[in-house]
């Protein structure tokens, strides 16, 4: 699935709207469409590409600078996290969004072509397991029993196999349907890794889908099914969905703004990144946008993903505003340093 944001309009929708219009401009939504101001005198281009999941991130950061910014055009797209490092790592784009560190074979292929890159965490995520509502038995599943019911060659096929203390309750014999992210996602890669110690490591016999929605359809359908995608999704589908504890070794622990921002919530809170082509950064424009992520909100900014007495970037706050979860001030911190040493090397 390939989603596509209308550069240089302020559309005010969040991650629900972006992901909904994915395929298709966000011209056709309702909001404000005026272009803003041009605060500064730039000008220019910015193509972004690379993680749908992303995508309203990178669309929500981009619309802002843009808002201030209204001679620049940053179309985003979301073409999945590995076609969009085809396309970065060719000189295609200058951005890169991505929900899963960059691999060795997408370093080489930068090599080759002699793209220099930066790395940086820009959100983070929390990848959910849900069930059925009606499911009263799976409140807290551990990482050793979620690694058995969906490594490579599972032979987990009913609930009763899951857990030796369901083996005799009246739903022991029924089938686990599993849903999950389709191999071309950088969630799946997280999740195969996270859970199963090595990217692309699954059964082959679940429901995958390049679509969370579909994920979260197949569960609310089907009492004895389980799946996993971002926790925003549950969140977004409460009343159809029971979410479930994952236990670490820390007596199972739930995904919410609070663990996964303090990073109790483990082993599936996953850092996300944004790639910015190096050489670029001598562009003003992009050198400005770039360090846009990293910059104090201002006064305009929609104050409800604010908590008191706190202060934000807008990559943070971009985060907050479509679901996602906020970096740390140290992350922050780091990410504005490197930035700088960045453009420094430059001069």
């Amino acid at each position: 699935m390939e989603g596509d944001t209308t550069d240089g309009v302020r559309s005010g929708v969040g991650r629900r709207a972006y992901l909904a219009a994915a395929g298709g401009a966000l011209a056709g939504l309702a909001g404000c469409l005026v272009r803003g101001e041009d605060s500064r005198g730039l000008d220019g281009r910015i193509v972004v590409d690379g993680s749908n999941t992303l995508l309203p991130h990178g669309a929500a950061v981009a619309e802002e600078f843009q808002w201030r910014n209204n001679r620049v055009r940053i179309p985003v797209r979301g073409s999945g996290t590995g076609a969009g490092f085809q396309r970065f790592c060719a000189g295609d784009t200058q951005v890169q969004n991505a929900s899963r560190a960059i691999l060795d074979d997408e370093v080489g292929l930068c090599g080759d072509n002699g793209i220099d890159f930066l790395e940086l965490e820009a959100a983070l995520d929390g990848l959910a397991i849900w069930v059925h509502p009606e499911n009263h038995w799976c409140d807290t599943l551990t990482v050793e029993e979620l690694h058995r019911l969906w490594r490579s060659g599972s032979d987990v096929e009913t609930w009763g196999d899951l857990r030796e203390e369901w083996a005799d309750e009246p739903f022991a014999d029924e089938e686990v349907d599993l849903y999950g992210r389709d191999s071309a996602s950088g969630t799946f890669d997280y999740f195969t890794q996270a859970i199963n110690g090595e990217y692309g490591d699954i059964r082959s016999d679940y429901s995958a889908s390049a679509d969370t929605n579909v994920i979260v359809r197949g569960v609310r359908g089907n009492r004895y099914a389980l799946g996993f995608g971002g926790a925003g999704y549950f969140y977004e589908n409460e009343e159809d969905l029971k979410l479930v504890a994952v236990d670490d070794g820390n007596g199972g622990v739930r995904p919410t703004r609070e663990t996964i921002e303090s990073g109790e919530y483990t082993p599936l809170s996953r850092p996300m990144y944004v790639y910015l082509s190096v050489p670029d950064l001598e562009r003003p424009e992009f050198r400005a946008y770039a360090e846009f992520f990293f910059e104090e909100i201002d006064e305009d900014a929609d104050r409800e993903v604010v908590g008191p007495d706190e202060t934000l970037t807008w990559t943070q706050w971009a985060a907050r505003k479509v679901g996602y979860y906020a970096i740390p001030d140290e992350t922050v911190a780091e990410s504005r340093e490197r930035l700088t040493d960045a453009v420094a090397g430059l001069e």
